[in-house]
C-alpha cells in the first residue's frame, strides 16, 4: 500500500531539479514493479516514452538499473544502501537481538519503526519461526497517523509537531477502520499517552492488528517505537492477556536504557 509516492516533477517550485524528481519516481514505479518496460513506465507516471528511455538509460550506466531483454528492475546496489544507512542507526544496533526476542516470546512479528519526514519507516522486523510476515517490508514508509507504532510516535511528539504533520500528509483512509478525523486523532493520541500503549485496530490493513510502545529520548522526545503485529483474530485473543502487552512496553524500556548507558 503506497501511501508516500513522489508528486509529479511539476508540483514543485523552481527551486527544485525537477529531472531528479523525474528519476526517483521512476525509481519507486521500479520498486512497485518486479520488472517494466518504457512503456509501462510511461503510461503509469504520465511521461513521454523518450523521457523514461533517457532516464532509464542514465540510471543503467551508473548501475543502478540492470537491462534484462525489454525489461527494467532495480539494480542490487540500491541494497547496499539501504543496509549501509540502516546498520548506521543506532537504534537498530541497540534494539536487533530485544526485538528477536520479543518475536520468539510473542510468535508474531516484532518490529521497529523509526518516524522519517512525517512517516513511519520500518527498520526492522523479525518474524517469528513458522508465522508468514505481514506484507509490510523493511524500509517500507508508512502513515504514522494509521498504524500502532506512528500513533505511538506522534504521542510523544509535541502537538505543533503532529499537527504540522496532519496538515502536511493529511490523514488517509486505508481502511473503514482508520481515523480520519482529526479531533478523534487527537482523543486517541491523549489515550496513548496516558497508557503508554497504542493499538491498530485493522486502520492500516483490515485483518491485521498490532500493538507498540514507544522509544524517547532523555526529554521525552519520539526515536521510534517497538511493534508486535499479527492477524486480528490471534491477536484479540493475546491482547486480552495484559502481560502480552507488558511485554512491548518492556521491550521499549529495555532499548530506550540501552541507548543512554
Amino acid at each position: 500500500m503506497d501511501t508516500s509516492s513522489i508528486p509529479e516533477a511539476s508540483t514543485f517550485d523552481r527551486q527544485t531539479a525537477k529531472t531528479t524528481v523525474t528519476t526517483f519516481r521512476i525509481v519507486e514505479a521500479l520498486k512497485r514493479q518486479s520488472g517494466a518496460r518504457v512503456s509501462d513506465l510511461a503510461d503509469e507516471l504520465g511521461l513521454a516514452k523518450g523521457t523514461v528511455h533517457k532516464h532509464l538509460s542514465t540510471l543503467r550506466k551508473v548501475n543502478y538499473v540492470v537491462q534484462e531483454d525489454e525489461q527494467y528492475r532495480l539494480s542490487l546496489r540500491f541494497m547496499g544502501l539501504g543496509t549501509t544507512v540502516r546498520s548506521n542507526l543506532e537504534i537498530y544496533q541497540v534494539a536487533y537481538r530485544s526485538v528477536e526476542k520479543l518475536a520468539e516470546a510473542t510468535g508474531e512479528v516484532a518490529s521497529i519503526m523509526i518516524p522519517e519526514n512525517g512517516y513511519g519507516v520500518y527498520v526492522l522486523r523479525v518474524s517469528a519461526e513458522g508465522r508468514p510476515d505481514i506484507d509490510i517490508r523493511e524500509g517500507e514508509s508508512v502513515p504514522l497517523t494509521a498504524t500502532a507504532g506512528g500513533k505511538a510516535i506522534l504521542a510523544n511528539m509535541s502537538s505543533e509537531d503532529h499537527e504540522r504533520i496532519i496538515s502536511r500528509h493529511g490523514l488517509p483512509e486505508l481502511t473503514e477502520n482508520t481515523i480520519t478525523d482529526p479531533e478523534e486523532l487527537r482523543d486517541e493520541l491523549r489515550r496513548v499517552r496516558n497508557r503508554r500503549r497504542a493499538i491498530d485496530r485493522g486502520e492500516y490493513h483490515p485483518d491485521q492488528r498490532c500493538v507498540a510502545a514507544s522509544i524517547t529520548d532523555l526529554d521525552g522526545n519520539p526515536l521510534g517505537a517497538v511493534i508486535v503485529s499479527g492477524p486480528s483474530d490471534r491477536m484479540n485473543e493475546k491482547l486480552a492477556d495484559a502481560d502480552f502487552a507488558s511485554l512491548v512496553g518492556s521491550t521499549a524500556d529495555s532499548i530506550q536504557s540501552r541507548l543512554y548507558r
